[in-house]
Protein backbone atom coordinates (compact mmCIF):
# COMPACT_ATOMS: atom_id res chain seq x y z
CA UNK A 1 0.00 0.00 0.00
CA UNK A 2 1.43 3.36 -1.05
CA UNK A 3 1.66 6.08 1.61
CA UNK A 4 2.22 9.68 0.55
CA UNK A 5 3.31 12.60 2.68
CA UNK A 6 1.32 15.80 2.18
CA UNK A 7 2.77 18.85 3.89
CA UNK A 8 -0.01 21.07 5.19
CA UNK A 9 1.63 24.01 3.42
CA UNK A 10 0.97 22.19 0.13
CA UNK A 11 -2.56 21.13 1.05
CA UNK A 12 -4.39 24.24 -0.16
CA UNK A 13 -2.48 24.35 -3.45
CA UNK A 14 -3.30 20.70 -4.11
CA UNK A 15 -6.99 21.28 -3.46
CA UNK A 16 -6.95 24.27 -5.79
CA UNK A 17 -5.64 22.07 -8.62
CA UNK A 18 -8.14 19.36 -7.75
CA UNK A 19 -11.02 21.82 -7.74
CA UNK A 20 -10.34 22.73 -11.36
CA UNK A 21 -11.53 19.31 -12.53
CA UNK A 22 -14.21 18.32 -10.01
CA UNK A 23 -16.44 19.53 -7.21
CA UNK A 24 -14.97 19.45 -3.71
CA UNK A 25 -17.06 18.83 -0.60
CA UNK A 26 -15.95 18.77 2.99
CA UNK A 27 -16.87 19.54 6.60
CA UNK A 28 -17.52 23.20 7.38
CA UNK A 29 -18.66 24.88 10.59
CA UNK A 30 -22.42 25.37 10.38
CA UNK A 31 -23.61 27.22 13.48
CA UNK A 32 -22.72 25.06 16.45
CA UNK A 33 -21.99 21.97 14.34
CA UNK A 34 -19.98 20.81 11.36
CA UNK A 35 -21.75 19.53 8.25
CA UNK A 36 -20.59 18.55 4.76
CA UNK A 37 -21.01 21.25 2.13
CA UNK A 38 -19.60 22.10 -1.27
CA UNK A 39 -16.41 24.12 -0.90
CA UNK A 40 -16.26 27.52 -2.53
CA UNK A 41 -13.23 28.74 -4.46
CA UNK A 42 -10.27 28.92 -2.10
CA UNK A 43 -12.30 27.45 0.76
CA UNK A 44 -10.69 24.66 2.78
CA UNK A 45 -12.43 21.88 4.70
CA UNK A 46 -12.40 22.39 8.47
CA UNK A 47 -10.98 19.26 10.05
CA UNK A 48 -11.36 20.63 13.57
CA UNK A 49 -14.27 18.33 14.42
CA UNK A 50 -14.97 14.88 15.81
CA UNK A 51 -17.96 14.05 13.69
CA UNK A 52 -20.62 15.95 11.82
CA UNK A 53 -24.13 16.15 13.23
CA UNK A 54 -25.71 15.05 9.93
CA UNK A 55 -24.11 12.12 8.19
CA UNK A 56 -22.72 12.87 4.71
CA UNK A 57 -25.10 10.35 3.07
CA UNK A 58 -26.92 13.23 1.34
CA UNK A 59 -23.88 13.70 -0.90
CA UNK A 60 -24.84 10.47 -2.67
CA UNK A 61 -28.49 10.32 -1.60
CA UNK A 62 -30.07 13.82 -1.49
CA UNK A 63 -32.77 14.46 1.08
CA UNK A 64 -35.07 15.62 -1.73
CA UNK A 65 -34.48 14.75 -5.36
CA UNK A 66 -36.49 15.57 -8.47
CA UNK A 67 -36.96 12.46 -10.57
CA UNK A 68 -39.39 13.49 -13.34
CA UNK A 69 -41.17 16.51 -14.82
CA UNK A 70 -44.64 16.40 -16.37
CA UNK A 71 -47.34 18.66 -17.71
CA UNK A 72 -51.11 18.35 -17.49
CA UNK A 73 -51.68 20.89 -20.26
CA UNK A 74 -53.84 19.09 -22.84
CA UNK A 75 -52.49 21.41 -25.56
CA UNK A 76 -48.91 20.31 -24.93
CA UNK A 77 -47.90 17.29 -27.06
CA UNK A 78 -46.03 15.92 -24.02
CA UNK A 79 -49.00 16.11 -21.66
CA UNK A 80 -49.23 13.31 -19.09
CA UNK A 81 -45.76 12.05 -20.03
CA UNK A 82 -43.11 11.71 -17.33
CA UNK A 83 -39.77 13.09 -18.56
CA UNK A 84 -36.68 12.30 -16.54
CA UNK A 85 -35.22 15.37 -14.85
CA UNK A 86 -31.67 16.39 -15.72
CA UNK A 87 -29.05 15.21 -13.23
CA UNK A 88 -25.54 16.31 -12.42
CA UNK A 89 -23.28 13.30 -12.11
CA UNK A 90 -20.04 15.21 -12.59
CA UNK A 91 -17.02 14.01 -10.56
CA UNK A 92 -16.93 15.04 -6.92
CA UNK A 93 -14.42 14.47 -4.14
CA UNK A 94 -15.53 14.23 -0.52
CA UNK A 95 -12.75 15.37 1.80
CA UNK A 96 -12.63 14.34 5.44
CA UNK A 97 -15.36 11.72 5.61
CA UNK A 98 -14.98 9.55 8.69
CA UNK A 99 -14.30 5.84 8.08
CA UNK A 100 -17.59 4.83 9.74
CA UNK A 101 -19.59 7.03 7.33
CA UNK A 102 -17.75 5.59 4.34
CA UNK A 103 -18.47 2.07 5.58
CA UNK A 104 -22.15 3.08 5.85
CA UNK A 105 -22.25 3.80 2.13
CA UNK A 106 -21.04 0.28 1.38
CA UNK A 107 -23.86 -1.12 3.53
CA UNK A 108 -26.46 1.04 1.79
CA UNK A 109 -25.10 -0.10 -1.58
CA UNK A 110 -26.21 -3.64 -0.71
CA UNK A 111 -29.80 -2.39 -0.89
CA UNK A 112 -29.50 -0.08 -3.90
CA UNK A 113 -27.42 -2.41 -6.08
CA UNK A 114 -28.93 -5.90 -6.09
CA UNK A 115 -28.98 -8.52 -8.86
CA UNK A 116 -32.70 -7.80 -9.39
CA UNK A 117 -32.83 -4.02 -8.93
CA UNK A 118 -30.39 -1.14 -9.30
CA UNK A 119 -31.15 2.39 -8.16
CA UNK A 120 -29.51 4.30 -11.01
CA UNK A 121 -29.74 7.68 -9.26
CA UNK A 122 -27.86 6.43 -6.21
CA UNK A 123 -25.37 4.34 -8.15
CA UNK A 124 -24.39 6.98 -10.70
CA UNK A 125 -23.78 9.53 -7.97
CA UNK A 126 -21.84 7.01 -5.90
CA UNK A 127 -19.69 6.01 -8.87
CA UNK A 128 -18.86 9.65 -9.60
CA UNK A 129 -17.73 10.22 -6.00
CA UNK A 130 -14.23 9.81 -4.60
CA UNK A 131 -14.02 9.38 -0.84
CA UNK A 132 -11.05 10.84 1.01
CA UNK A 133 -11.32 9.69 4.61
CA UNK A 134 -10.00 11.38 7.72
CA UNK A 135 -8.75 9.04 10.43
CA UNK A 136 -10.28 9.62 13.84
CA UNK A 137 -7.65 10.05 16.57
CA UNK A 138 -10.12 10.88 19.36
CA UNK A 139 -13.41 8.97 19.02
CA UNK A 140 -16.52 10.41 20.66
CA UNK A 141 -17.62 8.84 23.94
CA UNK A 142 -20.80 7.54 22.22
CA UNK A 143 -18.96 5.92 19.29
CA UNK A 144 -18.78 2.13 19.17
CA UNK A 145 -17.49 1.63 15.63
CA UNK A 146 -14.97 -1.08 16.53
CA UNK A 147 -17.92 -3.29 17.52
CA UNK A 148 -19.61 -2.97 14.11
CA UNK A 149 -16.94 -4.04 11.65
CA UNK A 150 -15.28 -0.67 11.20
CA UNK A 151 -13.03 1.60 13.26
CA UNK A 152 -11.30 4.99 13.58
CA UNK A 153 -8.76 4.16 10.84
CA UNK A 154 -10.85 1.62 8.86
CA UNK A 155 -9.98 1.81 5.13
CA UNK A 156 -12.97 -0.07 3.65
CA UNK A 157 -14.98 1.93 1.08
CA UNK A 158 -12.41 4.74 1.04
CA UNK A 159 -10.25 5.74 -1.91
CA UNK A 160 -7.72 7.56 0.24
CA UNK A 161 -7.25 7.78 4.00
CA UNK A 162 -5.69 10.89 5.52
CA UNK A 163 -3.92 10.49 8.86
CA UNK A 164 -3.12 13.80 10.49
CA UNK A 165 0.41 13.89 11.86
CA UNK A 166 1.37 17.32 13.23
CA UNK A 167 2.23 19.54 10.24
CA UNK A 168 1.52 16.90 7.61
CA UNK A 169 -0.94 14.29 6.42
CA UNK A 170 0.06 10.71 5.81
CA UNK A 171 -2.15 9.66 2.89
CA UNK A 172 -2.81 5.98 2.29
CA UNK A 173 -3.69 5.40 -1.38
CA UNK A 174 -6.34 2.68 -1.41
CA UNK A 175 -7.83 2.63 -4.93
CA UNK A 176 -7.23 3.86 -8.46
CA UNK A 177 -9.56 6.77 -7.75
CA UNK A 178 -7.35 7.75 -4.83
CA UNK A 179 -4.26 7.46 -7.03
CA UNK A 180 -5.86 9.66 -9.67
CA UNK A 181 -6.77 12.54 -7.37
CA UNK A 182 -3.33 12.46 -5.74
CA UNK A 183 -1.78 12.81 -9.18
CA UNK A 184 -4.14 15.66 -10.14
CA UNK A 185 -3.41 17.49 -6.90
CA UNK A 186 0.33 17.05 -7.31
CA UNK A 187 0.76 15.00 -4.15
CA UNK A 188 3.59 12.65 -5.06
CA UNK A 189 6.07 12.66 -2.18
CA UNK A 190 6.24 9.17 -0.75
CA UNK A 191 6.45 8.83 3.01
CA UNK A 192 9.34 7.03 4.64
CA UNK A 193 9.44 3.27 5.07
CA UNK A 194 8.41 3.67 8.70
CA UNK A 195 5.06 5.32 7.76
CA UNK A 196 2.94 2.09 7.80
CA UNK A 197 4.21 1.23 11.29
CA UNK A 198 3.58 4.80 12.41
CA UNK A 199 0.01 4.67 11.11
CA UNK A 200 -0.55 1.31 12.80
CA UNK A 201 0.63 2.72 16.12
CA UNK A 202 -1.73 5.70 15.82
CA UNK A 203 -4.58 3.35 14.85
CA UNK A 204 -4.01 1.18 17.92
CA UNK A 205 -3.84 4.27 20.13
CA UNK A 206 -7.14 5.57 18.74
CA UNK A 207 -8.85 2.21 19.22
CA UNK A 208 -7.49 2.16 22.77
CA UNK A 209 -9.41 5.38 23.45
CA UNK A 210 -12.73 3.75 22.58
CA UNK A 211 -14.93 3.48 25.64
CA UNK A 212 -18.20 2.20 24.17
CA UNK A 213 -18.86 -1.28 22.80
CA UNK A 214 -21.73 -3.57 21.85
CA UNK A 215 -22.10 -7.33 21.43
CA UNK A 216 -24.11 -8.81 18.57
CA UNK A 217 -22.62 -12.28 18.29
CA UNK A 218 -25.86 -14.08 19.25
CA UNK A 219 -28.19 -12.25 16.87
CA UNK A 220 -27.49 -14.35 13.79
CA UNK A 221 -28.54 -17.59 15.45
CA UNK A 222 -31.58 -16.27 17.29
CA UNK A 223 -34.92 -16.54 15.52
CA UNK A 224 -36.55 -13.31 14.41
CA UNK A 225 -39.84 -14.29 16.02
CA UNK A 226 -38.13 -14.97 19.32
CA UNK A 227 -36.79 -11.41 19.39
CA UNK A 228 -39.97 -9.94 17.93
CA UNK A 229 -42.09 -11.41 20.71
CA UNK A 230 -39.76 -10.51 23.58
CA UNK A 231 -41.49 -8.56 26.36
CA UNK A 232 -39.10 -5.60 26.60
CA UNK A 233 -40.35 -3.70 23.52
CA UNK A 234 -42.99 -1.80 25.46
CA UNK A 235 -40.33 -0.46 27.84
CA UNK A 236 -37.93 0.33 24.97
CA UNK A 237 -40.58 2.30 23.07
CA UNK A 238 -42.26 3.99 26.03
CA UNK A 239 -40.42 7.32 25.81
CA UNK A 240 -40.22 7.53 21.99
CA UNK A 241 -41.93 10.61 20.53
CA UNK A 242 -41.65 9.47 16.89
CA UNK A 243 -39.62 12.54 15.93
CA UNK A 244 -37.50 10.67 13.35
CA UNK A 245 -34.23 12.22 14.53
CA UNK A 246 -32.54 8.82 14.74
CA UNK A 247 -33.40 7.90 11.15
CA UNK A 248 -32.55 11.25 9.58
CA UNK A 249 -29.14 11.41 11.25
CA UNK A 250 -28.30 7.75 10.64
CA UNK A 251 -25.81 7.13 7.80
CA UNK A 252 -27.33 3.73 6.97
CA UNK A 253 -31.04 4.63 6.88
CA UNK A 254 -32.32 4.62 3.29
CA UNK A 255 -36.14 4.78 3.46
CA UNK A 256 -37.82 7.16 1.04
CA UNK A 257 -41.21 8.24 -0.25
CA UNK A 258 -42.12 9.25 -3.81
CA UNK A 259 -44.55 12.16 -4.21
CA UNK A 260 -46.08 14.10 -7.09
CA UNK A 261 -46.31 17.87 -6.63
CA UNK A 262 -48.47 19.83 -9.06
CA UNK A 263 -48.88 23.58 -9.47
CA UNK A 264 -51.34 24.53 -12.19
CA UNK A 265 -50.49 22.37 -15.19
CA UNK A 266 -46.87 21.79 -14.20
CA UNK A 267 -45.72 18.99 -11.96
CA UNK A 268 -42.73 17.11 -10.66
CA UNK A 269 -42.23 13.67 -9.16
CA UNK A 270 -39.86 13.77 -6.19
CA UNK A 271 -38.12 11.31 -3.95
CA UNK A 272 -37.80 12.41 -0.32
CA UNK A 273 -36.29 10.80 2.73
CA UNK A 274 -38.87 9.14 4.93
CA UNK A 275 -38.76 7.56 8.37
CA UNK A 276 -40.14 4.31 9.74
CA UNK A 277 -40.84 6.27 12.93
CA UNK A 278 -43.70 8.17 11.28
CA UNK A 279 -47.28 6.85 11.58
CA UNK A 280 -47.94 7.38 7.85
CA UNK A 281 -44.86 5.45 6.73
CA UNK A 282 -46.57 2.07 6.49
CA UNK A 283 -50.16 3.24 5.94
CA UNK A 284 -51.81 1.22 3.15
CA UNK A 285 -54.06 2.72 0.51
CA UNK A 286 -56.88 0.71 2.05
CA UNK A 287 -56.49 2.63 5.28
CA UNK A 288 -54.97 -0.32 7.15
CA UNK A 289 -51.69 0.35 8.98
CA UNK A 290 -49.74 -2.78 10.06
CA UNK A 291 -47.55 -0.61 12.30
CA UNK A 292 -50.08 1.85 13.62
CA UNK A 293 -48.74 1.77 17.19
CA UNK A 294 -45.54 3.39 18.42
CA UNK A 295 -44.27 0.11 19.86
CA UNK A 296 -44.56 -1.55 16.45
CA UNK A 297 -42.59 1.22 14.73
CA UNK A 298 -39.79 1.29 17.30
CA UNK A 299 -39.51 -2.49 17.17
CA UNK A 300 -39.37 -2.38 13.36
CA UNK A 301 -36.49 0.10 13.40
CA UNK A 302 -34.31 -2.00 15.70
CA UNK A 303 -35.31 -5.31 14.15
CA UNK A 304 -34.32 -4.02 10.73
CA UNK A 305 -31.01 -2.58 11.90
CA UNK A 306 -29.92 -5.46 14.07
CA UNK A 307 -31.72 -8.57 12.79
CA UNK A 308 -33.47 -8.38 9.39
CA UNK A 309 -30.49 -6.76 7.62
CA UNK A 310 -28.11 -9.27 9.21
CA UNK A 311 -30.24 -12.21 8.09
CA UNK A 312 -30.78 -10.91 4.56
CA UNK A 313 -27.25 -9.85 3.60
CA UNK A 314 -25.01 -11.65 6.12
CA UNK A 315 -22.78 -8.57 6.21
CA UNK A 316 -23.10 -7.73 9.90
CA UNK A 317 -25.65 -5.39 11.42
CA UNK A 318 -26.94 -2.27 9.68
CA UNK A 319 -25.06 0.06 12.01
CA UNK A 320 -21.55 1.51 11.87
CA UNK A 321 -21.38 2.72 15.47
CA UNK A 322 -21.19 6.44 14.72
CA UNK A 323 -23.25 7.18 17.85
CA UNK A 324 -25.38 9.95 16.31
CA UNK A 325 -28.70 8.41 17.35
CA UNK A 326 -27.36 8.03 20.89
CA UNK A 327 -26.12 11.62 21.13
CA UNK A 328 -29.15 13.34 19.62
CA UNK A 329 -32.17 11.27 20.69
CA UNK A 330 -34.24 13.76 22.74
CA UNK A 331 -35.55 11.00 25.03
CA UNK A 332 -32.30 9.01 25.40
CA UNK A 333 -33.23 5.80 23.61
CA UNK A 334 -29.91 4.00 23.20
CA UNK A 335 -29.28 1.48 20.41
CA UNK A 336 -26.42 0.00 22.45
CA UNK A 337 -28.83 -0.92 25.22
CA UNK A 338 -31.40 -2.30 22.78
CA UNK A 339 -28.73 -4.41 21.08
CA UNK A 340 -27.76 -5.78 24.49
CA UNK A 341 -31.36 -6.80 25.12
CA UNK A 342 -31.74 -8.41 21.69
CA UNK A 343 -28.40 -10.19 21.91
CA UNK A 344 -28.76 -11.54 25.45
CA UNK A 345 -28.74 -15.25 26.10
CA UNK A 346 -31.62 -16.84 27.93
CA UNK A 347 -29.23 -17.85 30.68
CA UNK A 348 -28.35 -14.21 31.33
CA UNK A 349 -31.57 -12.16 31.22
CA UNK A 350 -31.22 -8.40 31.04
CA UNK A 351 -33.81 -5.95 32.29
CA UNK A 352 -34.24 -2.43 31.02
Amino acid sequence: MKVLKINKDDWANGLKKLGESCRLLGPLKDGEFHNFKELGQGELPDFNFRNTRLSPKSIVYPQSEKMFDYTLDQNDPNHNILKEAEKDYSPQVVLGIRPCDAKALSLVKLNFDTPEYQDTYWLKRFESTTLVGLACHNPCSNCFCTSTGTGPFHPEALDMLLVEDNDQFLAQILTEKGEAIAKTAGWSTEAGSDAPAQITAMKEAAEGRMTSFISAENLKNKSAMEIYEDPYWEDVSFSCINCGTCTYLCPTCWCFDVQDETCGNCGIRMRNWDSCMYPLFSLHGSGHNPRGQKLQRVRQRFMHKLKYFLDKYDEGIQCVGCGRCVRYCPVNIDIRRVCELMNRSEACPVTI
